[in-house]
């Protein structure tokens, strides 16, 4: 199969999907209230707006709605020299990436990709962090041992060696709230920034356009829809990576890991639904990716199956499989080797053109201009984003991670 870029798609330019976002429409805090955000709908080409608490009576009754439950770590570790010299450390994934769930329940140590602020100011000493756990005295090491393109492979140690990392994080790491967030975190934002539904430990970026729901619209949509399940992909920092390159060929799309449970597959092909509405785009890109997976003969194999960036571009006779069919041939074969839960990583970059498999509603926050995540808006609702943002921008709407949220049918649906 095709890693390179299609030659149908190397014309993209990314200038082409640029907009101007004033610095005050970048919400800098969460609204009180989780559902009392602003809420644009779109569709048959017309927009109108609503209040997010009311997103249920625009979703129709035959979809099935489809979340990340991905949960946001504290990864964002602040260090001190003996000189008085701050070295911030952001961790990223495991450096097994086959071990995410084992490197949170490690105790003693665990190894992690990181990125390191001010990475001059250390050599190789050893770092150390004091914390208070049950009022016990703990300290956490920090080793470095290797880097590699602007990455560190970081050795963590701590005492008592019988805590988990995950214990560890909880109290020493700040909440990893984006860059355009021009703030100190606080108490409020371990909570906000962070779904409800929130479950494995794993992201370093919230997949925000969940932040807007409340039990209550969790409750009321199992009840009009089809179905609502879940899936988990972890959001990396690769999220906030500008796109700096002419065209969108020459970015070079970051990979997450995602995982599909056995019962989540059943659960398409078992429920009456007619519409799929994903809620986010980490979710699309997890169910868009599900798709080729079982389309693409020989991506199934393996612990990890893996998604490069150009991999379903003009994969021939792709038209005639349906979502339902290649769930079903991933379903078979996860019985076949008796496997519950499917592991993959996917590096798929959904630009204009892309014909979409598997989602036919999208509900997301307002994104960065120049960004993948506005491409693949773009890729769902053609040339109307920007009537859209127009209008975010004209009637209020707060942008990107604390910001409002809108809901679209896309193209295959007007």
């Amino acid at each position: 199969m095709l890693n390179r870029t299609p030659e149908k798609y190397s014309e993209i330019y990314v200038r082409d999907f640029d907009y101007s976002l004033p610095d005050e429409r970048i919400a800098q805090m969460p609204l009180e209230e989780r559902d009392s955000s602003k809420l644009l709908i779109y569709k048959g080409g017309k927009i109108s707006e609503s209040i997010f608490r009311n997103a249920v009576d625009f979703i129709p009754k035959n979809s099935f709605i489809a979340l990340n439950d991905t949960k946001v770590i504290r990864g964002r570790l602040l260090f001190r020299k003996d000189t008085g010299a701050k070295i911030e450390i952001f961790c990223l994934e495991p450096a097994d990436k086959q071990a995410v769930e084992s490197s949170f329940l490690s105790e003693g140590s665990a190894e992690w990709l990181c990125l390191i602020g001010n990475a001059s100011k250390w050599r190789d000493e050893i770092l150390h962090l004091n914390f208070q756990i049950r009022n016990e005295n703990c300290i956490l090491n920090a080793e470095k041992i290797e880097a590699e393109k602007g990455e560190f492979t970081i050795l963590f140690s701590w005492e008592p060696s019988e805590l988990t990392f995950s214990e560890v994080l909880e109290n020493t790491g700040d909440v990893p709230l984006p860059p355009y967030i021009k703030r100190k975190t606080n108490e409020k934002d371990a909570f906000r920034y962070q779904t409800v539904y929130a479950g494995a430990d794993g992201s370093v970026a919230a997949p925000t356009a969940g932040l807007h729901f409340t039990d209550e619209i969790l409750r009321n949509l199992r009840e009009k829809c089809a179905c609502l399940d879940s899936v988990t992909l972890n959001v990396g920092v690769g999220t906030f990576k500008p796109v700096k390159s002419e065209k969108a060929s020459g970015h070079n799309m970051h990979s997450e890991l995602f995982t599909v449970r056995k019962s989540f597959l059943k659960n398409i092909l078992n429920s009456n639904y007619d519409l799929l509405t994903a809620v986010g785009t980490t979710t699309v890109r997890t169910l868009e990716s599900l798709y080729w997976l079982g389309v693409i003969d020989g991506k199934l194999c393996g612990d990890i199956v893996t998604l490069n960036q150009w991999d379903v571009y003009e994969y021939a006779g792709s038209g005639r499989i349906s979502f339902k069919d290649s769930v079903r041939y991933i379903l078979n074969y996860m019985e076949k080797q008796d496997i519950e839960i499917l592991t993959g990583a996917t590096s798929l970059m959904i630009v204009p053109g892309y014909e979409f498999k598997a989602t036919d509603i999208l509900i997301t926050n307002f994104h960065i201009p120049r960004s993948t995540l506005l491409l693949l808006v773009a890729a769902f609702i053609g040339d109307d984003w920007k009537k859209i943002y127009n209008y975010a921008i004209d009637n209020g709407f707060r942008f990107l991670s604390y910001g409002d949220s809108s809901l679209l049918y896309g193209n295959k649906n007007m």
